[in-house]
């Protein structure tokens, strides 16, 4: 098991709202918000899952699905560098003759330095996407991240496995939804999702990052309370409702953090003889 190395910088998560199956629109809307985020002094601005396509695309994916390195993937390693900004961005990819929904993600040097292909797929996403079949944890300037797609995040077992690879920020690019049934009958809700980014980050002691989509499609509303989540669960920042960026510094006092670490030793204290 190696250690998570400390988290470091300035994170954004960016709520969005997308125009469905239109490219050029999203990709507008992920420059502002990158802009705003730089002016904001952030190193890494996090977009939500699909943010450049909008997510109810199964019947049009051979139009909009990419190469990570495509047309998109260019336009978005060229917002990078103009706001000398790391981006992490949920976006449909093809390769190799199949489908994913992936995150990307950018540094404002490099272009692409990571492409992760959701591991977990989700009810009908079954239908339309290969699963991808490896974690994929980056070494940035903000220490090493962990790279997740929405549902990853339900299991514990996963995200755990990101922190003992070296992961100190988990991020995670999601459209969590709900109609009146999910909502009125079983309380699926933004808080309900926010308190799982917590949950994943208190019981690894590190920092996850959450950006969700807001917005209405497909009968669906996506629930937005994105969110920036201390080693301790404590909410840093967050955006309850409406497109907006939360932004925190994630970078905390050597002695606080040794403190905490010294107290939550839920790692260590796991005895996996008794889980099987």
């Amino acid at each position: 098991m190696i250690e998570p190395t400390e988290a470091r910088g300035r994170v954004a998560v960016a709520q969005m709202d997308c125009a469905l199956g239109e490219i050029a629109p999203n990709l507008d809307k992920i420059a502002v918000f990158a802009r705003a985020a730089a002016a904001m002094g952030a190193d890494l601005a996090i977009f939500p899952e699909c943010a450049t396509t909008g997510y109810f695309i199964a019947d049009r994916l051979d139009r909009l699905a990419e190469p990570p390195d495509g047309p998109s993937g260019r336009a978005l390693a060229e917002i990078a560098k103009r706001h000398r900004l790391h981006l992490a961005v949920g976006m449909v990819t093809k390769e190799d003759g199949a489908y994913y929904d992936s995150q990307l993600l950018f540094s404002p040097g490099d272009g692409l330095i990571g492409a992760y292909r959701k591991a977990h797929l989700f009810a009908s996403e079954k239908e339309s996407y290969a699963a991808g079949d490896a974690p994929l944890v980056v070494d940035t300037p903000l220490g090493r991240i962990g790279m997740t797609v929405c549902y990853d995040l339900v299991f514990s077992d996963y995200i755990r496995h990101l922190t003992e690879c070296g992961a100190g920020l988990i991020v995670n690019s999601t459209n969590w939804i709900t109609d009146p049934y999910h909502r009125d009958v079983w309380g699926w809700s933004g808080p309900t999702t926010q308190a799982l980014a917590v949950t994943r980050a208190l019981e690894n002691v590190t920092v996850v990052a959450m950006a969700n989509r807001v917005g209405h499609e497909a009968g669906f509303d996506s629930l937005g309370h994105s969110c920036i989540v201390a080693p301790s669960g404590k909410i840093l920042a967050s955006v309850p409702s409406g497109e907006g960026l939360a932004v925190a510094d994630i970078a905390f006092p050597a002695e606080d953090l040794a403190k905490w670490r010294a107290l939550a030793t839920y790692r260590r204290d796991r005895r996996p003889e008794l889980y099987r």
